[in-house]
């Protein structure tokens, strides 16, 4: 009699176990393939970040990968490559949108490549925190440096430091100096000048960044040359920090808004100035229309919600990611799309002009 009479029909203990076994086993490059019904091969430039695949292969991949939880076996890597399959991602203002997004997408993007990302923010208030991050790093035992900077300080801080490992310099690069406009730059602020424009708005006020961050010179550049371009006035720019606070401190430093519209450097500034424009007793979009940039998840819900230039932020996180890949693997960079793309993002806080600016 066989064993699966004599337990009434019901699987052997060692069939059951071995079912476990199976189940518990990690997924392998060769199971991800099987269940996409595509190659090993293309699983593997997937997983290494090649961009070339279809967009259906891409998606049955990315599907396959979900569905298996395949987890790449680093140690296996690390011990055939001879090198860590680690990075590390130095970064600060951690909680500013664009920073936290470029963090986001990066750590994917290292994660699809067989990577893990170590993130480590610096205390900018400290004049030690570069020295001490990158002993920190040092002692990770990573294939790679990705420097996030942000600002001019820290830019500076990053191409002085001897990383000894591949390093990548991930800033926004200011375009007065190397002539390379960002998509944000050379499509977004004109496109969304224009907008303004054809709503009939002729005068305009501009609630900038601080200075000393390059993104925030170029968004202010991009501002002025959009509204020379189409003979339009500013009333002038005012400095803000990123912050709503500095946003709302802006609009009640003024002594009269001549303005007819308010471009606010991010959404976070706008909201701060819609508070303000409310206790001024102006009325929004009605009496001023008001608008930002980022697209953050709670624009949509201001009061009035938020017309804003959406920016791709993980896209450029990938991005700098695949560049620090290719010094690693001292391979030719990939072609990479233009940074910072962006997109309108019309809704309830722009109208048509009703009042004539000064």
């Amino acid at each position: 009699m066989d064993a699966d009479a004599v337990s009434g029909g019901r699987p052997s203990t060692e069939a059951v176990n071995g079912a476990e076994e199976a189940a518990a086993k990690p997924a392998t490059i060769y199971d991800v393939a099987r269940a996409a019904g595509v190659s090993h091969q293309t699983v593997s430039r997937f997983l290494k970040g090649y961009q070339g695949i279809r967009p259906q292969t891409r998606e049955k991949v990315v599907k396959a990968l979900a569905e298996l939880k395949y987890q790449p076996n680093l140690t296996a890597r690390s011990l055939k490559s001879g090198r860590p399959h680690r990075l590390a991602a130095l970064t600060h203002e951690i909680d500013q949108v664009g920073p936290s997004r470029i963090v986001q997408g990066a750590s994917v993007a290292a994660r699809q490549a067989g990577y893990l990302l170590d993130i480590v923010t610096l205390d900018m208030s400290d004049a030690d925190a570069i020295e001490e991050a990158v002993g920190l790093v040092a002692q990770l035992d990573v294939a790679g440096i990705l420097a996030l900077a942000s600002n001019d300080a820290m830019t500076e801080a990053f191409e002085q430091t001897d990383f000894r490992v591949p390093s990548h310099l991930a800033v926004e690069e200011d375009d007065a100096r190397t002539g390379h406009r960002t998509e944000l730059s050379a499509v977004g602020f004109p496109s969304l000048i224009a907008y303004l424009a054809g709503l009939g708005h002729r005068s305009f006020l501009h609630v900038a960044g601080p200075p000393a961050w390059s993104s925030s010179r170029n968004r202010a550049r991009a501002y002025e040359r959009s509204l020379a371009e189409r003979d339009l006035t500013s009333i002038g720019t005012v400095h803000g920090d990123w912050s709503a606070k500095s946003g709302y401190d802006a609009i009640m430093s003024l002594d009269d808004l001549q303005a007819t519209a308010v471009i606010a450097s991010n959404d976070q500034m706008a909201l701060g100035v819609m508070l303000a424009l409310k206790e001024r007793g102006l009325r929004i979009p009605e009496d001023v229309s008001v608008t930002g940039v980022d697209d953050i998840p709670e624009a949509a819900y201001f009061s009035p919600p938020l017309t804003t230039l959406r920016v791709d932020f993980t896209a450029h996180g990938r991005t700098v990611v695949h560049e620090l890949l290719s010094l690693i693997d001292q391979t030719p960079p990939k072609r990479r799309a233009p940074a910072l793309q962006s997109e309108l993002i019309i809704r309830a806080s722009t109208a048509q002009a009703v009042r004539q600016g000064g």
